[in-house]
């Protein structure tokens, strides 16, 4: 039995409002409103944006009396840091987040040779109930705020700025952390266009590098394309035929595998951007030769050059029957789709023994000791 799909958002209590929610037209608003000259609202955003501080007790350019009356207005702690465990030497960090209402989301930082990159929540939790997923597992509990999702973001620029030293930067940001963004797609929107607007009206990263995940919300995907932002669409296939998608991926069952496809290419199409295909290799579940070779075909058939394959070695949950496809069937599985002429390269893992797969660490309530 399929679980049903959540789309709408549950309705708990709202975050409190900060200036990252805010346009500039609305920090103009809240500016006026604390009785400040309208040139602090492009102060207070470059602060934010620019210099990546939260804390208006820290803005030393704010007259001191005014501080604590900014920070109670405009900047809110809505996330503080419950659990934040490493690996890789270091260089992948995860952290569970704890907002306001106790709900738990989660957030990964990983540094590269020629890159560095944070993976961020736009959900607490997710209501695709794909059976793969830790995160899927756990249904919505709701929505984050436009804040929310920045506020990941900035954590992460920040982090590598005052841990690694200021020459590091954040370059890429990847909505493939809990839930599906385009099923909070308002507030995902807010914040891309944030995310890629040059300070003080953003964190000025670009859109090319800033990539957005979806199971197949096929009006949403088109939605998004005609935005034109230039931001990379990444759909998680996951299985080529309607009669296993339908059980590993159940909006399936609303949009199918040809329907995500066509709203793939227009996404391509309209935006010149290749759409990325990700696909979690499953033993004995999806990995056979002849589901490859009907991957290349259709991706290839639907998308000619615009595609772009990332297999991804499945990271088991806890207590899960599903597992990694051996390495000899996953690079079989490589060749047959190149030989359709679709480009498919295996990603790199990161984070096994941090629980890294979405949702592992929530669901567990913070890292093992």
């Amino acid at each position: 039995m399929v679980r049903q799909l959540v789309f709408d958002e549950p309705r708990p209590a709202r975050p409190p409002r900060h200036l990252a929610d805010l346009d500039a037209a609305g920090r103009a608003s809240a500016i006026a409103e604390l009785g400040l000259p309208a040139y602090r609202a492009k102060q207070l955003a470059q602060q934010y944006y620019g210099r990546l501080i939260a804390d208006p007790r820290q803005m030393t350019d704010l007259p001191a009396a005014v501080r604590e009356r900014v920070a109670e207005a405009m900047f809110p702690t809505l996330l503080t840091a419950a659990a934040d465990v490493a690996c890789d030497a270091g260089q992948t960090r995860k952290t569970l987040w704890r907002a306001t209402d106790g709900t738990t989301v989660e957030s990964v930082l990983m540094r590269y040779p020629q890159r560095n990159t944070v993976c961020i929540s736009s959900q607490a939790g997710c209501g695709m109930a794909c059976p793969f997923c830790a995160t899927g597992q756990g249904g919505l509990r709701r929505n984050l705020s436009t804040a929310e999702i920045l506020e990941q973001v900035r954590a992460g620029a920040a982090a590598l700025r005052d841990d690694f030293g200021s020459g590091q930067r954040l370059s890429n940001v990847v909505f493939m952390g809990m839930g599906e963004p385009l099923a909070n797609y308002a507030r995902v929107l807010a914040a891309v266009q944030r995310i890629i607007a040059p300070p003080p009206h953003g964190f000025g990263i670009s859109a090319r590098s800033v990539t957005v995940s979806t199971v197949g919300l096929v009006p949403a995907i088109r939605t998004l394309a005609d935005e034109r932002l230039g931001v990379t669409l990444a759909l998680s296939l996951h299985a080529p035929d309607d009669e296993l998608r339908d059980t590993l991926v159940p909006v399936n069952t609303r949009w199918k595998v040809g329907e995500a496809l066509a709203a793939a290419r227009y996404y391509a199409e309209t935006t010149g951007r290749r759409v990325s295909v990700e696909y979690a290799l499953i033993r004995g579940v999806n990995d056979q030769a002849w589901r490859a070779d009907l991957l290349g075909k259709r991706l290839h058939r639907a998308l000619g050059p615009l595609v772009h394959v990332n297999l991804i070695p499945l990271n088991p949950t806890p207590g899960s029957a599903w597992d990694a496809s051996p390495k000899p069937v996953e690079r079989e599985f490589v060749r047959r789709v190149r030989s359709q002429g679709v480009s498919c390269t295996v990603r790199d893992t990161r984070g096994r023994e941090i629980s890294a797969a979405c949702g592992q660490l929530a669901a567990a309530g913070g890292p093992a000791t």
